[in-house]
């Protein structure tokens, strides 16, 4: 990225966000469930709970994730094709894993809303 070129990751965690709300069949009780184990365990720990109790809209997230993360971290990830494998990476950086996390939980905090927004869930 050039120096003169600026990016406004609150707007990426709001598109991802709404991306993750789009995802068929997605609740907001997944995403709260998400976000809890995200700040109690962090994003290895949340993707592979949402692999074991919501694999049908766990493969989206997945994809959708790594493709952000990849447009963030893209020099540190060095063409990880999975989001655990994306993570792993990562944790070899404290700051870059913290910083993925914080944005992981504002774009869930944002998919959240998108689907209040639509009347997709009560919780």
């Amino acid at each position: 990225m050039s120096e003169t070129q600026m990016t406004n990751l609150d707007i990426w965690c709001a598109e991802l966000g709404r991306g993750i709300a789009q995802i068929q069949g997605m609740e907001e009780k997944v995403i709260n469930a998400a976000l809890t184990v995200l700040e109690e365990q962090g994003p290895y720990a949340m993707f592979l709970y949402l692999q074991a109790r919501h694999g049908n809209v766990a493969g989206d997230m997945r994809s959708e994730t790594l493709n952000f993360l990849q447009g963030i971290f893209d020099d540190r990830l060095d063409r990880a094709n999975d989001i655990l494998e994306a993570i792993k990476k990562l944790s070899g950086d404290l700051d870059d894993l913290l910083f993925a996390r914080d944005l992981l939980r504002t774009a869930f905090s944002y998919a959240r809303y998108h689907l209040k927004a639509k009347g997709g869930g009560a919780s």
